[in-house]
């Protein structure tokens, strides 16, 4: 479908969009033709591991770390199935964007509404400030526990990254790909290492990847987790909804004739390979943390499941189980490792966070401002609840300000519940679409029934986990009437996204028969 290009008002902070996503970005970087398996896969290398930071970012670390503690090897089959499901929806967000040549956002904009679009935007800023928050409180304790700065101060200094993006913007996109791949490898070199001398039960990690009846129980309850919850807490923090807007933009950054079907397909094909690859590290990424929780830490080792706790925990013998780990633990270098990874993870995210809100404030409303500006924005609304927390807390023991923080985090991850289904099920729509798909490139049956499982499964759990999800706001010591409370708003919340839902499939299933007349009626002058 094709788009106006707009005219962009110079020298101004907020300008009108409605051109190509991710403008200027958008074709840049040439892919060769006729060349060797590996040298085009490298050339297509890239879009994927910006979208695969989110899967690992510090919003996964500690519910897989703590899912390991109280639960052993059992929720790993969670990760697994997690890492599957997001490989089935970025391969469908990717083509998306290289076949009809707009983002999810834009390609729902233009089906439907104006009002419902504003909605839409609004829930998916919502969703992307709520992971921003994780990334404040991860980079902030990591300059905390590396560089010894008081909290308050860290959090402040986190706004700085924005300076960061403000250089990498003049690199180059490729040069932003590749140093993304270098700080998830980093990730994964630190994880490899400590669950290597961990010397884990290989036999039970195995056997842990085949889901039972136990792993979606209600029952036992450890440290105030069940299995259903901690399951929740990882596909929670797993399938992140900006993710698919942010792949469905970048994978249109390579230069493609769209004339030509073969190179379109030839496209979507090693498009695909670099976003099962990079999410494959992404599982064992988080298969590692899971492991750690199990093997680097003894049993209910971990009393604090913050970061804080596990970077203290990481250093003290006591709580390790063997006596390698102890040894190395002697040095510092487990726990500065763990630090630096988190630092890593933290600005990894930030890259990819700043780009997905401005797909989606283009797509959604067709207003642009500069990235830097934009980070600027919305790091600063996502310091405010970190801020409140960290000055509510400062009377406190230090056990209960971490508490205090982890919990904010935790609970920041009700917008992405909240917001995913708005995501996938415009994504499956979309690319079922003979508009969009031209046919050859529409989802195959198999596709779309594993779609549509996934979409029902993943917002069936997302809505049951939600009266929990609201519990927790209340703390440990909740009053019935404050538990009442919170179910009602979840059950008040759950109506309105179900409504909201039938909102959008409607708009989305009208304005694709309106575009595919329109589209006939042109074929046929």
């Amino acid at each position: 479908m094709g788009k106006k290009a707009g005219s962009p008002r110079k020298h101004h902070l907020i300008e009108y969009a409605n051109g190509p996503s991710l403008e200027e970005i958008n074709g840049t970087v040439e892919v060769p033709k006729g060349k060797g398996f590996m040298k085009t896969l490298f050339m297509y290398s890239g879009p994927g591991a910006l979208v695969a930071v989110g899967y690992m970012d510090p919003g996964n670390w500690s519910t897989s770390i703590t899912g390991g503690q109280n639960f052993q090897y059992m929720l790993i089959s969670v990760i697994l199935m997690s890492s599957l499901i997001a490989m089935l929806l970025q391969y469908m967000a990717a083509k998306l964007g290289i076949v009809s040549q707009m983002d999810l956002a834009q390609a729902t904009r233009a089906r439907t509404g104006k009002a419902l679009g504003i909605i839409l935007w609004i829930l998916t800023e919502l969703a992307i400030m709520a992971t921003d928050i994780a990334e404040v409180i991860g980079a902030a304790i990591a300059l905390y526990l590396l560089f010894h700065i008081p909290l308050v101060i860290a959090v402040f200094l986190t706004v700085f990254d924005v300076l960061l993006l403000l250089l990498l913007t003049k690199i180059g996109f490729r040069k932003i790909e590749a140093i993304v791949v270098c700080l998830i490898l980093v990730i994964l070199v630190v994880f490899l290492y400590q669950v290597a001398l961990s010397s884990p039960d290989w036999g039970g990690v195995l056997k842990g990847f085949i889901p039972t009846g136990e792993t979606f129980a209600s029952s036992p309850s450890v440290g105030g987790m069940t299995p259903i919850s901690g399951a929740l807490g990882i596909i929670g923090a797993t399938v992140m909804p900006h993710n698919l807007y942010l792949h469905s933009a970048v994978s249109q950054t390579r230069k493609i004739d769209h004339d030509d079907e073969e190179d379109v397909a030839r496209t979507v094909r090693f498009s695909t390979w670099d976003s099962n690859i990079q999410l494959s590290i992404a599982f064992v990424v988080n298969s590692l943390l899971l492991i750690m929780g199990v093997a680097v830490f003894k049993s209910g080792a971990v009393k604090d499941p913050s970061f804080f706790g596990l970077f203290q925990a990481l250093s003290d013998s006591s709580a390790l189980s063997n006596g390698v780990l102890i040894a190395v633990a002697k040095s510092g270098i487990l726990s500065i490792l763990f630090a630096v990874a988190l630092l890593a993870s933290g600005q990894n995210s930030t890259i990819t966070g700043t780009l997905t809100g401005q797909v989606i404030m283009e797509g959604f409303v067709h207003m642009k401002m500069p990235l830097w500006a934009r980070r600027l924005v919305t790091r600063l609304i996502s310091v405010i609840p970190v801020l409140i927390c960290v000055s509510m807390t400062s009377n406190e023991s230090p056990i209960k300000q971490h508490e205090a923080i982890n919990t904010l985090m935790n609970n920041s991850q009700v917008f992405l519940a909240f917001a995913l289904p708005f995501s996938m099920l415009p994504l499956l729509m979309l690319t079922n679409s003979d508009v969009e798909m031209h046919g050859r490139f529409k989802n195959a049956l198999w596709v779309k029934v594993l779609g549509w499982i996934s979409v029902i499964a993943l917002t069936y759990l997302n809505m049951k986990g939600l009266p929990g999800s609201i519990e927790a706001f209340f703390g440990d010591n909740a009053t019935k009437a404050q538990l009442a409370l919170a179910d009602n708003i979840a059950y008040v919340l759950i109506v309105c996204i179900i409504a909201l839902l039938v909102w959008t499939m409607v708009d989305l299933y009208r304005g694709d028969k309106r575009l595919k007349e329109l589209h006939n009626a042109r074929a046929n002058d």
